[in-house]
């Protein structure tokens, strides 16, 4: 049993500390990852920015189509009967 416990707590030791990867990331790959994770940015943001402005786009268009059927319909400017009263 205590020989169990022994092998367990160095076990534990060995994973516990940590050392040097020794590894090197050059400057190419470097500048590769770089622009790969600002293109997938880039990608993202455009992608919500689309998403947000798509309703808005629609709104004008639904907007500007009812504005030239109610011209085409001769109707009266649409604050015509909104005239400022003076004092």
């Amino acid at each position: 049993m205590i020989k169990h416990i022994g092998s367990l707590v160095l076990i534990l030791l060995g994973i516990s500390t940590s050392q040097a990867a020794l590894a090197y990331v050059g400057p190419g790959s470097g500048l590769s990852l770089l622009g790969a994770l600002w293109g997938l940015l880039a990608a993202l943001g455009a992608a919500l920015l689309f998403i947000i402005l798509w309703p808005l786009r629609r709104y004008r268009k639904r907007r500007k189509m009812q504005q030239a059927a109610h011209a085409d319909r001769g109707g009266s400017s649409p604050t015509a009967g909104n005239a400022e009263r003076k004092p």
